[in-house]
């Protein structure tokens, strides 16, 4: 279980936030974030894992970027990652595959920005798992610090390969949720300070 508050010694880099009814009117109501990295004070960033990305299509982004072969031997989700550098894709998938542009954010996650991860799951090969976001999410400074203790709006919640590739989306909010014993019902948008 993650400190709550997290202190200024804690990186979340490996964990998953999950927003708040704080968040209800904003673009991130009950998203589910993969935090890639995080340094304390000095920024985050992270992939949104539960907003499937209706249009393109998987094979669309394939032909756009010149991967073969269309229609793709292995498939792989298309998520929206976040707001920043939506046309940058960005591939989160298990550590049995890396390459150039790889980054491994914890012993069993990598993150890669380079199209050779693509080009083989195409092939039928690359990485168990993987999910392919569009964008990505980052805070400055000490502002995703701020969200959590001062404004409520995201949870610190433990990853897990269910919630982080599932491919049932709409589940994702709710199981991150469970993962740290919370009923979405009793989530109130009111942040307590004693």
């Amino acid at each position: 279980m993650f400190p709550y508050p997290p202190t200024s010694a804690d990186t979340l880099t490996g964990s998953l936030l999950v927003a708040t009814p704080a968040l209800a009117d904003s673009p991130f109501a009950r998203s589910v974030v993969y935090l890639c990295a995080h340094v304390p004070g000095q920024g985050a960033m992270g992939l949104v894992v539960n907003r499937r990305l209706p249009q393109p299509g998987l094979d669309d982004v394939f032909e756009q970027l010149g991967i073969a072969p269309v229609p793709p031997r292995g498939r792989i989700d298309l998520c929206v990652g976040g707001p920043t550098d939506s046309s940058r894709g960005f591939v989160l998938h298990s550590a049995d595959w890396t390459g150039d542009g790889s980054l491994a954010v914890d012993d069993s996650t990598i993150l890669t920005a380079s199209l050779d991860v693509l080009k083989d799951i195409a092939e039928g090969a690359g990485p168990r798992r993987a999910l392919l976001a569009l964008g990505h999410v980052s805070w400055q400074d000490d502002e995703l610090e701020e969200q959590i203790i001062h404004q409520n709006a995201w949870l610190p919640a433990p990853a897990s390969d269910a919630i982080v590739f599932g491919s049932d989306h709409a589940a994702k909010w709710r199981q991150a949720l469970a993962a740290i014993h919370l009923d979405p019902m009793r989530l109130s948008i009111v942040a307590g300070h004693a």
